[in-house]
């Protein structure tokens, strides 16, 4: 029962994850695109520090259940007298998740700073940039969390 739990959190945090990494990048992006720079990029900023917010959280939740999966297993096969081999799946799950960890460690801890630090000076040139380089890494992690969700198909 709690790897079923644990299971649950962790794909429930992955598709918030991708869900919301999605939408911005295709649908919230484009139709900002008619807004004047300022306001694009104030509402933006404020989107996007909700959203890594949450992120933030769904890490931890992914990190903890991820782990304690990996736990039970490994716990099960020891009881039952059987050798834990993880998976080829689970290790591209995690070296390609904590990839996309890194990842959006650099977009929230120096890409967003950057993205907030123009807003508040009204430097929008450089608010722009920091905010394009953000588009890319997200679309970076939307193909990693992609090729992530292709590899469940592989029987856990």
């Amino acid at each position: 029962m709690l790897y079923v739990i644990l299971k649950t959190v962790h794909l429930l945090s992955i598709i918030v994850w991708l869900g919301g990494m999605a939408f911005a990048h295709f649908f919230l992006r484009p139709a900002l695109q008619q807004l004047e720079p300022p306001q694009r990029l104030m509402l933006m900023r404020d989107v996007l520090q909700r959203f890594f917010a949450v992120v933030l959280v769904i890490i931890a939740a992914v990190l903890l259940s991820g782990i304690g999966m990996m736990g039970l297993v490994h716990s099960m096969a020891a009881q039952a007298g059987a050798k834990f081999s993880m998976l080829v799946s689970w290790m591209v799950m995690a070296v390609l998740g904590l990839a996309m960890m890194a990842v959006f460690g650099h977009i929230r801890f120096a890409l967003f700073k950057r993205l907030d630090q123009a807003v508040n000076a009204k430097d929008w040139p450089a608010g722009g940039k920091a905010l394009g380089q953000i588009r890319q890494l997200v679309a970076l992690n939307l193909a990693l969390g992609v090729v992530i969700v292709l590899f469940l198909r592989v029987p856990l």
